[in-house]
């Protein structure tokens, strides 16, 4: 199904970001308003982090037919519960808590179970449903994808390692604390590219735990530059930060939930940025230089560009507290977090159907406020 001309150097990265994720899934909507019915993904080499991994791994699984992978990313997307993801129920919850406590105080010879929050087995059990993972070894032997790479953090290494399945030509790497492994991508890899620190436990994958791929992320940019990539559209997450204007407020030291929210922003945001910036600068220094040097050098030209969001996730997220579970503003209470409170944390956990249905449709928006620029940047004309 669909043509097989995509061009095979252009990346795609979709960043973390719990619901925020769908936001994303706008944005690949809006694309698909210039991708012909029955095409592939116009992106052969996709790159995930967190939630961000999920969608890449959804697309990759449908890169045959790009329509398809978009529809039914938005179906889920957009009627998402909270307990499709994590136990939100009272006991559910209280067990889960109960149990990290009780566990964390068992002596060190004894088999212990990863500390979270949240127990997260019920996206296990979606993913597992959703997703037949043997499509993308399909998709990569019938020529609708390169590569895909889902990002992960090990704990036991202190490095990021991104786990990817590629063609054969594509090597593994090691730089300075971090590496690319190929794997056969599976759900255990989905589950510990999304391990919130704290919020969800770590995956254990042979003998090194993982846990979120912002973690230890130093240069986001990098994977799909090693899978191939000359040209890498980024469906970032991250916003400015409204300001405060209470004086009060201002005056007053952040509660845990601000500085929680503050470290979740830190954690999923900031590596992409720094690296950006990097790569600008490396671009405007390898226009100085002529391009054999160039090759010399073992450097390229990236070309890049970003989409984000032009409404804050935090303000959206604050009108749909209350469809929040009950057992969960609880437990947020106890951290001193409201529908008022100047926390991120809300807008990364409500997995509920009204928020993300109001993301997939700023996403859109978005999207197709710059379709033009993402149409010529994908080379959508020239592909087909």
């Amino acid at each position: 199904m669909g043509n097989t001309k995509a061009n095979k150097h252009i990346g795609l990265i979709l960043s973390g970001g719990g619901a925020r994720a769908a936001y994303q899934v706008g944005v690949l909507k809006a694309i698909a308003t210039i991708v012909p019915r029955n095409y592939g993904i116009p992106f052969p080499i996709v790159s995930g982090t967190s939630a961000g991994a999920i969608n890449s791994t959804a697309l990759a699984c449908y890169a045959s037919c790009y329509h398809l992978g978009v529809k039914k990313l938005e179906w889920v997307w957009r009627n998402f519960t909270t307990n499709q993801v994590y136990r939100s129920d009272f006991m559910g919850a209280s067990t889960h808590l109960l149990g990290t406590f009780f566990s964390s105080s068992r002596a060190e010879y004894a088999n212990k179970r990863a500390s979270s929050w949240f127990d997260n087995n019920p996206l296990r059990e979606l993913l597992t449903k959703l997703l037949d993972f043997k499509r993308i070894d399909q998709n990569i032997i019938n020529g609708y994808l390169k590569a895909i790479s889902v990002n992960t953090s090990s704990y036991t290494t202190a490095e990021s390692v991104c786990f990817f399945q590629a063609k054969k030509d594509i090597q593994t790497w090691q730089r300075s604390r971090r590496r690319g492994q190929k794997s056969m991508i599976n759900v255990e890899h989905l589950m510990a590219s999304a391990a919130i620190p704290m919020v969800f436990p770590s995956i254990q994958i042979q003998h090194e735990h993982f846990g979120d791929g912002s973690l230890h992320q130093l240069a986001p940019l990098s994977p799909p530059v090693h899978l191939g990539a000359n040209k890498i559209l980024i469906i970032g997450l991250s916003q400015r930060k409204s300001p405060v204007n209470n004086a009060s407020t201002q005056n007053n030291p952040p509660k845990t939930g601000a500085i929680i929210g503050h470290l979740l922003d830190t954690i999923f945001n900031e590596a992409l940025n720094s690296d950006l910036e990097r790569l600008h600068r490396i671009n405007s220094t390898l226009d100085n230089i002529e391009i054999d040097k160039r090759e010399t050098l073992g450097l390229r030209k990236i070309e890049t560009l970003q989409i984000t969001p032009s409404e804050n996730f935090n303000t959206i997220a604050s009108k749909h507290y209350d469809k929040m579970p009950y057992a969960i503003r609880t437990l947020l209470k106890t951290l001193g977090i409201s529908s008022k409170t100047e926390s991120s944390i809300i807008s990364y956990l409500l997995f509920e159907k009204s928020y993300t249905q109001e993301l997939i449709d700023l996403g859109f928006k978005d999207g197709m406020d710059r379709i033009e620029e993402i149409k010529a940047f994908l080379e959508i004309d020239k592909s087909l």
